[in-house]
């Protein structure tokens, strides 16, 4: 018959030390470190199949010899020393290719010799029936289509068999060596050694499948919890509906935005705080005032867009999805920012003041680079909250005339001033105070957490 296709060896494995040689991979019945699980799989039902058919045949035989019949043993020692030979050379050389297209000719035809040595289908108890184990084996160990050819080939055995016996049925030959009833019991006996041998041999095959399939699923279920892990990171760094476009989008993310209010605040006075203090002092100081700011940040449905050294962004209106007035949301974190740390102003020792500026107006807003990205604002917007930051006091939390106009009915201010921003020239700003007597309620902004 004419073999179909193999898939090309693997490459070959990196050299293994003296101990983990010849004889380790004979151990493992020619199973390499690197082999991947579907191989594993197909190498350990071939050896699986090989070490039955060795077997078989010399108890076949010594079952023969205990009811008094003297049959040669020859073949059945002939197969065995051929099929280690072949384990041997497999091993040594690592070609499974040919190992498993060679034993796979043994598993088809040594049973069709062995019924024509000994006599027709009677006197043989159908021994070439054992030839079915090549398509069973084929099956897991090539695939479904080029299995084929090995059930094409021992169903043709079968026939010329049956032709063979056809033709001599009324011809002279010597009568059979086999007494019909042993034919009978071997008959049952081939029977069930046979349909046992597929069995177990398909049982194996699906618990090898089982067990890479519980592996695989083991291995999943590990890559989605780093991957929740990963998602959590992201989202950590970017606005949901930033990260969703990057991971679907292979494209620059730059958007603009008409209408977005920017809050900065930073510690005042930080590099005197900073002095005399060790690095985990001020890490722990930062880490301590803008987790809180953060917190603030989530309860209010604001985006964090990111710290710049004692400086903290964050920004209103960048998220559609959030159906609620960020102009609001934004001056009533800020007031919350003062109460926090006025509640609790030493902070490592030091006493923690900030000042905050808020502008309001269009933004662009995009992640730029590749590596280490951030979602980040540019814009007059955002030159103007970060310069009127540096304006103020302790304390102050100071925005601009868009924002004012937007906050005046709920809100308390001091009397606008004037004063020159680079780039600017002489602009008004408005001193927050905080939210008028009356107006008690928010009708879509939630409370600070």
């Amino acid at each position: 018959m004419s073999f179909p296709r193999a898939d090309p060896d693997p490459a070959p494995a990196p050299p293994m030390s003296s101990s983990d040689g010849f004889l380790g991979r004979l151990r493992r019945g020619g199973i390499e470190p690197g082999d991947s699980e579907e191989l594993r799989i197909r190498k350990s039902i071939v050896v699986f199949a090989m070490g039955m058919m060795t077997a078989a045949p010399m108890f076949w035989l010594a079952l023969y010899w205990l009811m008094g019949l003297q049959l040669s043993s020859t073949l059945p020692l002939a197969y065995q020393v051929l099929s280690v030979c072949l384990l041997l050379a497999y091993v040594r050389t690592r070609n499974f290719t040919f190992f498993q297209y060679a034993q796979l000719a043994l598993f088809l035809f040594f049973p069709f010799v062995v019924q024509l040595s000994i006599g027709n289908f009677i006197s043989a108890s159908g021994a070439v029936l054992w030839g079915m184990i090549a398509p069973v084996v084929a099956v897991p160990v090539l695939g479904t289509r080029r299995s084929i050819p090995w059930f094409v080939a021992h169903i043709a055995l079968l026939c010329i068999c049956g032709a063979i016996d056809l033709a001599l049925l009324h011809s002279a030959r010597p009568a059979s060596t086999v007494p019909l009833r042993t034919s009978a019991l071997f008959f049952t006996l081939n029977f069930v050694a046979i349909s046992s041998a597929c069995y177990f041999l398909l049982r194996y095959a699906a618990a090898q499948k089982e067990r890479y399939e519980a592996e695989l699923r083991s291995a999943n279920a590990l890559l989605r919890v780093e991957q929740e892990r990963s998602e959590k990171l992201l989202l950590n760094i970017l606005p949901e509906p930033i990260a969703e476009r990057l991971k679907n989008e292979d494209q620059t993310i730059a958007d603009g935005f008409a209408d977005v209010t920017v809050m900065f605040a930073d510690i005042v006075n930080f590099t005197q705080l900073a002095e005399g203090m060790s690095p985990n002092q001020i890490f722990s100081m930062l880490n301590r005032v803008f987790s809180a700011f953060d917190e603030l940040a989530e309860g209010h449905g604001l985006e964090k867009i990111k710290t710049i050294g004692d400086a903290y962004m964050v920004a209103g209106g960048l998220n559609d999805s959030r159906e609620i007035d960020y102009t609001r949301s934004i001056a009533d974190m800020a007031l919350d920012m003062c109460r926090t740390l006025a509640a609790d102003r030493i902070v490592e020792g030091r006493v923690v003041e900030i000042r905050i500026g808020i502008g309001t107006g269009p933004v662009v807003a995009g992640v730029v680079g590749k590596k280490k990205f951030i979602y980040d604002v540019w814009g007059d917007t955002v030159n103007i909250a970060s310069r009127i930051t540096s304006e103020g006091g302790p304390g102050a939390i100071q925005v601009d005339a868009t924002t004012y106009r937007r906050l005046k009915d709920a809100y308390d201010f001091q009397a606008p001033r004037t004063v020159p921003l680079k780039g600017k020239g002489e602009t008004a700003i408005y001193r927050l105070i905080g939210r008028k007597p009356h107006d008690v309620s928010r009708d879509t902004a939630p409370e600070a957490a």
